[in-house]
């Protein structure tokens, strides 16, 4: 059986603009040639027709806590079963992320990830170093972080305490650096005792340090980028809010070329003005637009599931703890793309870098994220109201819906 398979007659999405009614041959997992018409279908060769569609690079989410029921701190199998549920959303390729947790769960979910990363399977989403939203982060702006593992960096184990949530700064550390290259992106505040320090610990190991859940002021902010910082976690949520004398972190973000920005793009989290604001600002290709999505994704409202091993419900705005804190979110990365294109006005070639390019550059993925001759053929295939009708891994259609 021949592995050629031709997606004919869709609408292209590529770097620089929509090709209106064309066609993409794939074969050996990357894409072989982008032909500007519909190409006939060919003896030896799997045709597809997909008249009325567009065909995007696969969606790539760096802040995936959960999908369907499912939460990264879940025991057992729930970095694969994350890897399974995510095609369904047009994502080939996310980071596996957790909230605080004690040494023990953060090993475990590591240890999950790496077997993920070494050992990947056909038309599964690809499972990307971990992003940790830290046990180092500001308690004053946690949200839905369990303060019970929030710690200094440098500091001993609390005086009081027993079992798991009795450990230090230094044993979380201490598991991240034996997790090496499975930790990509570590969220933290810069301004806890220590923060600058860790921060360049973190930047000269390699690990990408993302700014948030943090109260920095803007000069605190931009030291922070100066000594290494290059991405933030989910601008403007739990950070202090942007004044006009006092422009907080938030501020220091959007001022510098030199850090990239996650924005949830769910027309919740972030109003689609203010979203319109910080894209302005930053322009497309330091932007990235997240999920932040919690278990509760992909699950209907009134729904209750788990995040880090608390209780959530689910609305149909977000996903909420107990008390009512907003604890991320129910978004998916397809409504994330329709959110983008249909209420913040962005084109499709726009949305296609917030959703794919940048962040498959910021995370140093060559060849992925984009439409080209030689990419990988990771693609989201969709229809006319930009709903996944297919998500293609590595050439491999994954859902088996063409």
């Amino acid at each position: 059986m021949t592995d050629t398979i031709v997606l004919a007659g869709a609408a292209i999405v590529l770097p620089d603009r929509v090709l209106d009614t064309g066609s993409l041959v794939i074969a050996g997992g990357h894409i072989a040639e982008i032909v500007p018409r519909e190409v006939p279908p060919s003896p030896g060769d799997r045709h597809v027709l997909l008249r009325g569609h567009v065909i995007v690079p696969g969606f790539v989410d760096l802040h995936m806590h959960g999908l369907e029921g499912v939460d990264t701190l879940d025991d057992g199998g729930a970095i694969a079963a994350l890897a399974e549920r995510a095609p369904r959303y047009g994502v080939t390729a996310f980071a596996p992320t957790t909230v605080a947790c004690s040494p023990a769960a953060l090993r475990t979910v590591l240890g999950a990830i790496r077997d993920a990363r070494c050992s990947p399977r056909p038309a599964r989403a690809r499972v990307l170093a971990a992003h940790l939203e830290s046990n180092f982060i500001n308690p004053e702006y946690r949200g839905a972080q369990p303060a019970r593992c929030l710690r200094l960096p440098f500091a001993p184990a609390p005086a009081a305490g027993s079992g798991e949530n009795w450990f230090s700064g230094q044993d979380i550390l201490d598991a991240i650096d034996e997790a090496g290259p499975d930790v990509g992106i570590v969220t933290m505040a810069p301004e806890i005792d220590g923060g600058l320090d860790l921060l360049r610990r973190f930047a000269r190991a390699g690990v990408i340090v993302s700014l948030g859940h943090s109260g920095a002021s803007f000069d605190v902010g931009a030291e922070a980028i100066r000594a290494g910082a290059r991405q933030a976690t989910h601008l403007f949520n739990r950070m202090a809010p942007v004044a006009h004398r006092e422009p907080g972190l938030a501020g220091a973000v959007l001022e510098s070329s030199e850090i990239a920005a996650e924005l949830v793009c769910d027309g919740f989290h972030v109003h689609p003005g203010m979203l319109r604001v910080a894209i302005a600002a930053k322009g497309r290709d330091r932007v990235m637009a997240i999920t932040d999505s919690s278990a509760g994704a992909g699950l209907p409202p009134g729904s209750t599931t788990m995040l880090g091993g608390r209780r959530i419900r689910v609305t149909g705005q977000a996903t909420f703890l107990e008390d009512g804190t907003l604890a991320g979110s129910s978004a998916t990365m397809d409504r994330v793309f329709r959110v983008l294109v249909s209420e913040v006005g962005l084109s499709l070639v726009d949305a296609v870098h917030l959703c794919a390019t940048t962040p498959a550059r910021e995370l140093g993925l060559h060849g992925h994220g984009l439409i080209a001759v030689g990419a990988a053929a990771d693609l989201a295939v969709l229809d006319s109201r930009y709903g996944v009708a297919e998500t293609i891994i590595g050439g491999l259609p994954s859902l088996g819906r063409l």
